[in-house]
Parts: structure tokens; C-alpha cells; sequence
């Protein structure tokens, strides 16, 4: 992407003043496309500005927080920049949450409104029956929408031209972290934090398009930090065009096809995508060539499936990290020092500092692993409601605690080596999940591979692989327990190698590709 000048006066306060900045030079460019349906930046700026004013006309105030129960759809990125300009707080919701899930989420943020579709009204006429709230509830049409009579309909929202001043530091998304290991937390993301992540690939890329040639395909969840930020908000300051499909409607073909048909530069997905694309009967009959950015993460891509997708579509696919309370990433290889290297999560932008620590909070040196920690503005502010887990989230320094292993080489790339919570302890020994996974995930037969710590009367616990077959690989004939055991034992010490194997039909995922390996660990 070209470097462009950007007005300094957007660089302080409301978050929603850049949006407004990209339609004063690309006001007539497209912005978003939804199955044939197009807008324009200017479009986009003066409808989100009679939203932010129709939200204070129904009692909405600065400040207030609004839940987001949608799928991908130009509605949602409206809602959000509209919140954003009202001085709203947003508060994503997974749009396959439940009663039970909805109603914590409308209780924990005391929402004063909720923006949702058709389809999952009646979850939320339940979630509000379990919290026992009233809520301004706003929905979207559909063809088929019965309309409740004390809903208002989203695109009869359009009041006053608004937008109104907020500090650097005030809210204004507030995410919910998987809840993975206890109940979900609050993220605390500031117009400051959020225009960090906007401002940087404005200023910085490695990629020479011109913005308004710059296509993404917005598919992964927008409820999700990646989609938010990566795929529909970076590309949309910068005065590109997103193209939305819902991610509950994932289909491997209809990507392709869309890459080919509307040129789509920039495309961001997890490892499962890729590996439908390439396992496709249809891959190599659409011409992927017009992508000039792949990007995934979640987890590990297998090394056959990276090299069958970059061989097809002439692009590289690079990694990066991030995490929620980070608004997204903090290391990339895209546009590193050194171009990709492979099996890394890259450098760190360069507005992030960060660092690998033991247990005692020292720096640990170049090839020792450690326990990353990051600080930049695009860290949190901390949790909602909870100051001692903020607490503990922090270093004395300032430093957010990642709770990954890293180590980092000579040129600054970091590699993740695992969650700290994921290290199996085995008779002593500290082994790491993902290097079994990796080393798996090299055989032919594994398409894909999860490793957990199962509990050993001797050894405190073991490792144990749930393994998904390649195509047309059938275990026992084709590829046997003690085959995969044997595989690691000739590439790792004798202690990593996985005491137990099991093959299954597929592993547990989030919606972001995330493996839900708390899952595996309760079924064993």
C-alpha cells in the first residue's frame, strides 16, 4: 500500500474522525460489497454520522455500551463506526452464543442496546428474559423479518449528522476473550488503542497497492479481533473495499471463485481455510494470482498445504500474532526486516516493545525461551469490572503478560513455541505441544494434529496426539499408531514423543481456528 499524507488532526480522540479523513480523498471509491449490493466511502461516512445522531435520539448517551450480535455484514462495520462517533462503547457478541451466553455478556457490560439480525432475535428475547433487562433493541431487515413492534429497524436509524469529542483514552470496543479457562472477560480497548492498529499499515506495508486497488475478502468473524481489525478496518481507513461473507457460511469454492471474479488483493484467514481451499476438487481451476497479501493464524499451517496454496496462487502466506487485549497484532512478517521466515510470528511492529521473560521476570537471551510480554498503544487498558485479574495480567513495567513461550533469534523473529498453560511437565521435563504438532503435522498421513497432556501414574502426565487423517488415508492400514510414534521418535528426545495416539474425525475449533484443546483435555 502507497504511503499517503494523513491529516494529524485525526490522530487524537474520536477513532471515528479517520474514517471521515479516508472519504475526504476517496469519497467516491467503493467501500463495501455484499452479495451485489455497493457503497462508497462517502456513503459509508455520512451514513455512520446520521447513526451516531439516530442513537442519541433514542436515549443512547456517550459512554453507553451497545452489543453487536450480527454476522459479517456491511450493517455491523456501520454499527461500529456509528458507536464510535456517538462516543458508544461496542461490545462484540459470537453470533452462535446462546440464551445463557448472550444474557452474561448484556448483564457483565450493562448494555444499554443491542444491534442483531432477524435470525437471532428470538435468542436475544430470551438472553433478556435470563438477565431480566430492557434493552434498545435495533434490527436489521432480512426478507423474511417479522417485526417486533418495540424494535427499532436499523436502516430507518438516521438522525443528525454526529460526531462528538472523546479522549484518547476512553473506550470504544470492548471484546470478550474466549473464556477458556473461566468465565469471559471485558476487553478494554480506547479510541487510542484502536487508532494504533488503524494508523500502522497506513505508515508501513509490503505491499505496493494503491489504497483505493486494495480489495479484502472480510470473511473471518467480525465479532473476532483479526476480522475486526485485519481484515475489514485496516483496509477500510486505508480507503480499500471489503467484500463480507458470513463466516457461519464458510465455503471453500464460493472463496475462490470471489478471489478470481473481484480480484480480491488481501485475504486473511485461519488454517482450516487454507487447507479447504488446497483439499478442494475445484483448487487450481480459479485464478488466485490477484492476491497480493495471504495472511493466517490461530494455529500451525501444515507445511504441504502452505506450499500447494503458494505454489497455485503466486503469493507467500505469512504469519503474524496477536491477541485480543492487544486489539490485534504485535508481530508480523509481513514487511520484516528480513522478508518471511517461515515458522516465525516475524518481527514486532514497530510501535511494540516487548520482551521474553523467566519466571522471575528476567530477560532471557537470544534462543532461550521465555514467557512473551508486549507493550505498545495498542495494549488494553484492562479488564471490565477486574482490577486484580488486571493486575496480574501487567508486569511491574507495564508489560502485558502474553502467557505464550517464545524464543526469538538474532535478527529480532520470535517463534511461539506454546501457551504457557498448554507445557505438559513429564517426569520433570517440560515438553511443548506445538513442537509435536509441527513435527506431525510433516508426515503425509496428518492433515491435522492436536497434542494434550494426559495424566501417567509415573510420569505426572504424558503427551497424547489427536490426529486427523489426510485424504483418503485410512488409519490402521495406511498409517498406523505406532508409525506416527516411531516418526517422532526419530526426530525428538525420547521424552517428547507421544505415549499415546488416536485418530479422529476432526478437531474442536473456535470460529477463529482456534483449537479448543480444554475439549480434548475434559473428554480424556
Amino acid at each position: 500500500m502507497k504511503l499517503e499524507a494523513v491529516d494529524t488532526s485525526a490522530r487524537a480522540g474520536n477513532v471515528g474522525k479517520l474514517f471521515d479523513q479516508t472519504a475526504a480523498q476517496h469519497g467516491d471509491a467503493q467501500a463495501m460489497e455484499h452479495h451485489g449490493r455497493r457503497w462508497t466511502h462517502e456513503e459509508f461516512r455520512d451514513w455512520t454520522a446520521e447513526l451516531a445522531g439516530a442513537l442519541h435520539d433514542i436515549g443512547l448517551e456517550p459512554g453507553d455500551r451497545m452489543l453487536l450480535f450480527l454476522p459479517n455484514c456491511p450493517q455491523y462495520l456501520v454499527a461500529s463506526i456509528g458507536a464510535f462517533k456517538a462516543g458508544i462503547e461496542i461490545s462484540p457478541v459470537n453470533p452462535q452464543y446462546k440464551r445463557r451466553e448472550v444474557a452474561y455478556q448484556m448483564t457483565d457490560t450493562d448494555a444499554s442496546a443491542i444491534v442483531t439480525h432477524p435470525a437471532l432475535r428470538p435468542i436475544v428475547e430470551q438472553a433478556l428474559e435470563d438477565a431480566d433487562m430492557t434493552l434498545e433493541v435495533i434490527t436489521i431487515r432480512s426478507e423474511d423479518w417479522d417485526r417486533e413492534p418495540a424494535d427499532h429497524a436499523f436502516e430507518e436509524l438516521r438522525g443528525e449528522p454526529t460526531l462528538v469529542d472523546r479522549a484518547d483514552d476512553d473506550v470504544a470496543l470492548l471484546p470478550y476473550t474466549s473464556g477458556t479457562t473461566g468465565d469471559p472477560k471485558g476487553v478494554r480497548l480506547t479510541h487510542r488503542n484502536t487508532r494504533a492498529q488503524l494508523m500502522w499499515p497506513l505508515t508501513a506495508s509490503n505491499v505496493d497497492v494503491d489504497p483505493e486497488d486494495v480489495r479484502s475478502l472480510t470473511w473471518l468473524p467480525l465479532y473476532h479481533i483479526t476480522g475486526f481489525t485485519h481484515t475489514a478496518l485496516q483496509p477500510l481507513v486505508g480507503g480499500g473495499r471489503l467484500y463480507f461473507r458470513s463466516a457461519l457460511e464458510w465455503d471453500a469454492q464460493e472463496c475462490m471463485q470471489l478471489i478470481e471474479d473481484e480480484g480480491i488483493t488481501h485475504f486473511v484467514g485461519v488454517t482450516t481455510m487454507y487447507a479447504d481451499m488446497v483439499e478442494s476438487e475445484d483448487f487450481g481451476e480459479c485464478d488466485l494470482t490477484s492476491l497480493e497479501s495471504a495472511s493466517e493464524g490461530g494455529a500451525k499451517l501444515s507445511t504441504a498445504v502452505q506450499e500447494q496454496f503458494e505454489e497455485t496462487a503466486g503469493v507467500d502466506i505469512s504469519e503474524g500474532y496477536g491477541l485480543t487485549e492487544t486489539h490485534g497484532a504485535t508481530h508480523t512478517q509481513a514487511g520484516s526486516t528480513f522478508g518471511l521466515q517461515h515458522g516465525t510470528i516475524g518481527q514486532p511492529l514497530r510501535m511494540t516493545d516487548c520482551k521474553l521473560v523467566d519466571e522471575s521476570g528476567d530477560e532471557v537471551a537470544p534462543g532461550e525461551e521465555g514467557e512473551l510480554v508486549v507493550r505498545g498503544p495498542q495494549v488494553m487498558t484492562g479488564y471490565l469490572n477486574l482490577p486484580e485479574a488486571t493486575d496480574r495480567a501487567f508486569t511491574e513495567n507495564g508489560y502485558f503478560r502474553t502467557g505464550d513461550i517464545a524464543r526469538r533469534d538474532g535478527n529480532n523473529y520470535y517463534e511461539i513455541v506454546d501457551r504457557k498453560k498448554h507445557m505438559i511437565n513429564t517426569a520433570g521435563y517440560n515438553v511443548y505441544p506445538s513442537e509435536l504438532e509441527n513435527l506431525l503435522l510433516e508426515h503425509e498421513a496428518v492433515a491435522d494434529v492436536a497434542v494434550v497432556g494426559v495424566p501417567d501414574e509415573r510420569r505426572n502426565e504424558v503427551p497424547k496426539a489427536f490426529v486427523v487423517p489426510a485424504e483418503g488415508v485410512e488409519p490402521g492400514s495406511d498409517v498406523t499408531n505406532e508409525a506416527l510414534k516411531e516418526f517422532c521418535l526419530d526426530e525428538v528426545a525420547s521424552y517428547k514423543h507421544p505415549r499415546e495416539i488416536e485418530f479422529i474425525e476432526e478437531l474442536p475449533r473456535t470460529t477463529s481456528g482456534k483449537v479448543q484443546k480444554y475439549k480434548l483435555e475434559n473428554e480424556e
